[in-house]
C-alpha cells in the first residue's frame, strides 16, 4: 500500500494553484491533433471538486453560445499547461449543481472580498 502512495506522491504537481469550488478559472489544456499539439483555453466556474491525492478532478462549467458546457479535468494532469484562478466566488456548498438550472445574471457567483 505504501508503494501506491509513493507513486501517487511523485505524480502530484506543485505548480498548480489552490483551486476551490466557486472559483472562476482559466484552464490551458494541451490538445493533440494528429502530429501537432495546441493549447486550448477553457474558462468557467468550478462547480465540483472530486477525489483526492493525485486522482483529484475538478469540473468547470461555462456558457458557450447559450449552451451550458461542462468539462472535467484531472487536477495533476501533465496535459494542463497552466491553470489561472481569475476570481474567488463566495459559495456555501461543496457542489454547485444548481447553476445548471440558472441562466444569465442569475448564474453568477458573488465574489469574495
Amino acid at each position: 500500500m505504501d508503494y501506491i502512495r509513493a507513486i501517487e506522491r511523485q505524480q502530484i504537481r506543485e505548480d498548480i494553484p489552490q483551486v476551490k469550488v466557486g472559483d472562476n478559472v482559466k484552464v490551458h489544456y494541451r490538445i493533440k491533433e494528429g502530429d501537432r499539439e495546441r493549447i486550448q483555453v477553457f474558462q468557467g466556474d468550478v462547480i465540483r471538486m472530486s477525489g483526492g491525492s493525485s486522482r483529484e478532478t475538478f469540473t468547470v462549467r461555462k456558457i458557450s453560445f447559450g449552451v451550458g458546457v461542462e468539462r472535467t479535468f484531472p487536477l495533476h494532469s501533465p496535459k494542463i499547461a497552466k491553470l489561472e484562478v481569475l476570481r474567488h466566488g463566495h459559495v456555501r456548498r461543496a457542489k454547485l449543481y444548481f447553476l445548471r438550472n440558472k441562466v444569465g445574471k442569475a448564474a453568477r457567483l458573488r465574489e469574495v472580498r
